[in-house]
């Protein structure tokens, strides 16, 4: 039964590849645009749901086609200098990942700007960003605040972008809530991983456009993740029944692109698809329903097909 369970996840991917690719015109490659001289497609791999050693990981990404990975900054020494070998040994750029921890909002910052100070301090490997998972949804707008105002303090002294996520449970969890903060902080640059916003709306947001075209317009680095109305992750971006999500992620991902393009200025994008239980599973026997890696690294393809500088 497990084989056949294989052989019939197998073949629904090949075929629902094959169904999509001449299908969706979202994966063509964007007409008419003009790059500036400095626009340059860095994209990025997680280790999300990858069990193997850091250096197997990087080497996996590496032979992949990636240009870097995002990870946790690491807080145990030894684990940073496996970090900074393996990144250094496949020559791999990084963004790290930053957040609190604690329900209590003063041990909560005093956690998250002790990671965000270290992982901006890092020398042997500077990052290219640093992306939070700022604050909580259940914080003050107050307090959120001044989460923000630290971030931005310590972007400034260390000169490491600093990105907030819209991320579910964090205080950019919903659309119009992150336009609050948007409007009260001028200069807060986002992760855009509008997935969740889909989720939390359950909406594909065409009734909040003029909410996501600020987003859209404060977005420096990109969260590849295919998102839908009644969770945060499709099972399958190549599956034809997914068409009209997909396409609607692309459709954002365009003009965020089409802003550096035009600005001449580099973009991240990692892609974020996860691994179980994000990534739908078989009852009982929690059999993932596609392949994480596969997934990650056809979207890796699709974006630079689509957005590499020609």
């Amino acid at each position: 039964m497990d084989n056949n369970r294989r052989n019939f996840i197998k073949q629904s991917t090949v075929l629902g590849s094959a169904l999509c690719l001449s299908t969706l015109p979202a994966f063509n490659a964007l007409a008419n645009t003009a790059a500036g001289e400095g626009f340059r497609l860095i994209i990025l791999a997680t280790n999300w749901g990858y069990n193997g050693s850091i250096d197997a990981f990087c080497d996996a990404a590496k032979k992949a086609g990636y240009d870097g990975i995002e990870i946790w900054w690491p807080t145990d020494s030894n684990a940073q200098q496996e970090l900074f070998a393996a990144l250094n040994k496949h020559q791999l750029q990084v963004g790290y990942l930053c957040a609190g921890y604690d329900s209590d909002y003063t041990k909560h910052a005093t956690q998250f700007e002790t990671m965000l100070k270290a992982a901006t301090a890092a020398n042997k490997q500077k990052p290219l960003y640093i992306n939070c998972h700022s604050g909580r949804d259940y914080f003050t707008f107050e307090q959120n605040c001044a989460l923000i105002d630290m971030t931005l303090r310590i972007s400034k002294q260390s000169g490491v972008p600093v990105y907030h996520e819209t991320h579910r449970s964090r205080m950019l969890f919903a659309a119009h809530v992150a336009r609050q903060f948007i409007a009260a902080k001028p200069d807060l640059r986002l992760t855009l991983d509008i997935s969740h916003w889909c989720n939390v709306h359950e909406t594909l947001l065409h009734d909040q456009a003029e909410t996501v075209a600020k987003a859209l317009d404060r977005a420096s680095h990109i969260h590849a993740r295919i998102g839908h109305q009644e969770g945060p992750q499709v099972n399958d971006p190549r599956a034809p029944e997914w068409e009209n999500a997909v396409k609607a992620h692309f459709g954002w991902w365009d003009i965020v692109v089409q802003r550096h393009q035009a600005a001449g200025k580099p973009l991240t994008i990692l892609t974020e698809f996860g691994p179980a239980d994000y990534l739908p599973t078989l009852p009982y026997t929690r059999q993932p329903v596609a392949d994480q890696w596969d997934i990650n690294v056809y979207m890796m393809n699709q974006l630079k097909q689509r957005y590499s500088k020609k």
